[in-house]
């Protein structure tokens, strides 16, 4: 993974040979960085931002006598894109959830994005995980619009031993959604998880429909899934649906395969909301975490 990124990276690491680097040294080193970022799928706007702060971190410094140039540059380069991601608002999932639990209360999640980014796979997969943590799960087959999406959120149910409350096609999104709330709620189900239809972040009517359910429901978390593939695509997704709905969080699909990386910290800069959780594989058991430390390691820490 991130092979892209990390190439982008070493640019800077090893082009600079200067012991001091003065700010002439520094700008064809930072152009071509720039650029290289951008080919890693880092939108314009976040890249420019990361090459400001890096020159304004290297330049003029000296170089540590008991380190060489380029362990010295990707010190500060690593600090400049882990303060980035920090910067992102915190959410640590399960415990929301069970913070919300021990008042008695039920917790609803709406999971929006467009057509082909996994995203009734990954309610399976929040709902195997929220199970595996001692919640119990309901599922709302809110997605009334592609053919066989129904059935799919279904067979995952059965898989799981989860309910799903569904309608017919076509019918109100919103409505599928309440009624789920309302069996949620009769029954003492801690959670209940939204799936709703991929929409196009320009289709107005789309997106009308879409603030309709988070008005109609109020869930306590609207997650956004993006797919690490679609690169810069993914970015300017993430940031309309931002603010559009105003989305609490991200996850996103398919990084296994992704070697560029930069999608994940130009979602992060752009939205200011949080990468939750990434999705490897089809297996349910294939989510993970999303860790600034770790993600950043993975960038950085070369041999």
């Amino acid at each position: 993974m991130f092979e892209k990124l990390r190439s982008a990276i070493k640019t800077i690491t090893t082009t600079a040979s200067q012991r001091t680097l003065k700010e002439g040294d520094t700008i064809k080193i930072l152009t071509e960085f720039e650029l290289a970022l951008i080919e890693s799928d880092i939108a314009p706007v976040i890249a420019e931002n990361l090459v400001k702060k890096v020159k304004e971190t290297i330049t003029g410094t000296k170089v540590d006598r008991s380190l060489d140039t380029e362990s010295h540059l990707r010190a500060h380069l690593k600090n400049v894109v882990k303060n980035v991601l920090n910067e992102a608002s915190d959410l640590n999932f399960l415990k929301v959830i069970s913070e919300k639990k021990k008042t008695g209360n039920l917790f609803s999640i709406v999971f929006l994005g467009i057509n082909g980014t996994g995203k009734t796979t990954t309610i399976s997969k929040i709902g195997k995980l929220l199970k595996d943590n001692g919640f119990s799960v309901v599922f709302a087959a809110a997605d009334t619009h592609r053919a066989g999406a129904i059935e799919q959120l279904t067979e995952h149910a059965k898989r799981l031993s989860l309910k799903v409350v569904s309608q017919r096609y076509g019918a109100d999104p919103s409505a599928v959604a309440r009624d789920a709330i309302l069996y949620a709620r009769s029954h003492k189900i801690d959670v209940v998880l939204i799936d709703t239809a991929g929409r196009m972040q320009t289709s107005k009517n789309l997106m009308d429909e879409m603030t309709k359910i988070i008005q109609v429901i109020e869930p306590d978390l609207k997650i956004f899934v993006g797919d690490a593939l679609a690169g810069s695509d993914t970015v300017s997704q993430a940031k309309e649906f931002s603010e559009y709905t105003e989305f609490d969080a991200a996850i996103l699909t398919k990084i296994d395969a992704d070697a560029k990386g930069g999608a994940a910290l130009s979602i992060i800069s752009v939205t200011g909301k949080p990468i939750i959780f990434l999705g490897m594989g089809q297996e349910y058991e294939n989510l993970i975490p999303f860790d600034v430390n770790n993600f950043v390691s993975s960038i950085f820490d070369m041999k």
